[in-house]
């Protein structure tokens, strides 16, 4: 381990504070920290801020190849690894590579126009198609294998992975999904319809979502919230599971379920203890 990428909040200040201190300690153990992922060398990308700083390092870790280590310094922190605390015993673990690789599904999306032209995105977390106006739904189709599932008048459609199963798609009603598992969650929003109930299709699935004529204005799709689309009437947004997935950085060996008790503050104390 040589060189890291440093991606961080710049707008949070103990972000900017556990940057600098991780800096300094990195390089006490001959490990350089830069900022410019075209410095070429690099080894992991570090990512300091919340969930949103996460996603965006995500992108740098899944094109350069490299594993990707959170350390949470903003709200909720799923994705994090780490709060802003102890970042010198966490220099020490990146340098004697005392850390585990979790390889994380992502989602490769296709939006396909009426004209036959098409548009190439992916996901960490999740594909959202979204109204863009307030006041109606759009009406859309679910498909699933070359089969119509159902069609629905909603607010939008979320298209997750496991990872992304505990933000947008959790809000919106969908299922917690291990990470570990692969499958992609259908979740609609808002919806009207007959069967409107969150999915999970298997890993060999490919899911589709048209947009019917019967709208108002062109939904967008959104990729993790970073990267914008309009999807026109007509338009067929295919996702399937990712051919590159992202590496995530563990240095500790607490378990998903942990996490998801702390993260959510979960109310499992008592019910071993017996009656009182």
């Amino acid at each position: 381990m040589t060189r890291v990428l440093m991606v961080r909040h710049r707008n949070r200040t103990n972000a900017v504070t556990s940057a600098v201190t991780l800096t300094h300690a990195l390089a006490e153990h001959g490990i350089e920290v830069v900022e410019d992922a075209s410095s070429g060398g690099i080894d992991m990308v570090l990512s300091i801020g919340g969930d949103g700083t996460f996603l965006v390092a995500a992108s740098s870790a899944r094109a350069l190849g490299v594993p990707l280590l959170g350390v949470n310094a903003g709200h909720m922190g799923f994705l994090t690894e780490l709060g802003s605390t102890g970042t010198g015993d966490l220099a020490r673990k990146i340098a004697q590579g005392d850390f585990t690789v979790e390889q994380r599904m992502t989602l490769d999306v296709t939006m396909e126009r009426t004209d036959g032209s098409k548009a190439s995105d992916w996901a960490l977390n999740e594909a959202v198609i979204m109204h863009t106006d307030v006041a109606h739904p759009v009406h859309f189709a679910l498909v699933v294998d070359g089969q119509e599932v159902s069609t629905y008048g909603a607010d939008g459609m979320i298209l997750s992975t496991p990872t992304g199963s505990t933000a947008y798609s959790f809000s919106a009603g969908g299922p917690v999904v291990w990470p570990d598992t692969e499958a992609i969650v259908v979740a609609p929003l808002a919806a009207h319809g007959l069967f409107t109930r969150p999915l999970v299709v298997g890993p060999s699935a490919c899911v589709e979502i048209v947009v019917l004529d019967d709208m108002w204005t062109a939904p967008e799709m959104w990729c993790d919230g970073l990267r914008r689309m309009t999807v026109p009437a007509g338009g067929i947004v295919r996702a399937r599971v990712g051919s590159s997935p992202v590496q995530l950085v563990r240095v500790d060996d607490t378990p998903f379920s942990a996490r998801l008790v702390r993260k959510f503050n979960l109310p499992v104390r008592g019910w071993r203890d017996g009656p009182r």
